[in-house]
């Protein structure tokens, strides 16, 4: 019997924390970096023998109590502690079915938003919908179908986000996230596969098991008609619809992002007047997925 996600998973934070990180003294010599099997097994209060079988997939029904303390010793987050949960089958289970339709409300939204990029993922960063003036913020991508394809597969990715590690590292970490639900983890795997055949950094990064949602901290971005711009955003849950998020940006008043973003925006209705679809001004088009 083969290792479990949940047993490969906890092997690869077992690496990423340090004896100073748990109180724990690192004597001279020390040959690993991470912690070894028996501290954590120490840490959780769990014997040694019970806590190798679960990294080895030799044990495959832990309880929450053990799970929560594994998840202390880890040093885990709450974004990496549900993930544990998730892939022990013991997060609780979604009653509404996933899908990629969107509520006609969140249309109009999009379409109200004039000066403020807005766009609706899944959990796979799947781009479901987007305003004009977020059309126009990605206008220097090929395609805009979805954030990890968009990172690591499109030149323009490089040059369009300013920290262009940070941001592959973030969108990573949160394609690790969807992996862990079982509605969204045959898309996830299929993208994952994808991105494994095409990029090098990105079998690094997964490689490291990193964890993490949508934060809110700000992003900076070079463009190519308008330059530079940092902008911050927000992301929210879209209910009644599991693994939906919008997410919408925005510029400081009064700073050259501002300024800029505003410009993205006239740039966006000059591009609708001169390239009209077969809907109304401002429509907002699905993209291909």
């Amino acid at each position: 019997m083969g290792s479990t996600e949940l047993g490969i998973f906890l092997a690869s934070r077992r690496g990423h924390v340090t004896p100073d990180d748990v109180g724990l003294t690192s004597r001279p010599g020390r040959r690993v970096s991470g912690l070894r099997r028996e501290e954590v097994a120490m840490l959780a209060g769990v014997s040694v023998d019970y806590y190798a079988r679960l990294e080895q997939g030799r044990e495959r029904n832990p309880s929450p109590s053990v799970l929560n303390a594994i998840a202390g010793a880890l040093n885990l987050d709450a974004d990496l502690s549900e993930h544990v949960f998730r892939l022990a089958d013991l997060a609780p289970a979604e009653r509404q079915p996933v899908r990629d339709s969107l509520d006609p409300s969140l249309w109009g939204l999009l379409a109200s938003w004039a000066h403020t990029p807005a766009l609706i993922i899944n959990r796979q960063l799947d781009i479901l919908a987007h305003n004009d003036i977020a059309a126009a913020l990605y206008s220097d991508f090929a395609r805009v179908d979805n954030i990890v394809r968009m990172t690591f597969t499109d030149p323009a990715g490089r040059d369009f986000f300013a920290d262009w590690a940070r941001a592959s590292e973030a969108c990573v970490a949160n394609l690790r996230l969807a992996f862990g639900h079982p509605r969204s983890h045959e898309n996830a795997a299929a993208l994952v596969a994808e991105m494994h055949a095409a990029s090098a950094e990105f079998r690094l990064l997964w490689g490291r098991h990193s964890v993490r949602g949508k934060t809110s901290e700000a992003k900076a971005f070079h463009h190519r008609a308008v330059g530079d711009l940092v902008l911050g955003f927000n992301a929210f849950d879209v209910r009644g619809s599991p693994g939906q998020q919008l997410i919408v940006y925005q510029a400081v008043a009064g700073t050259s992002s501002h300024d800029k973003l505003r410009l993205l925006g006239a740039l966006a209705a000059t591009n609708v007047d001169d390239h009209p679809t077969s809907g109304r001004r401002h429509e907002i088009k699905r993209m291909p997925i």
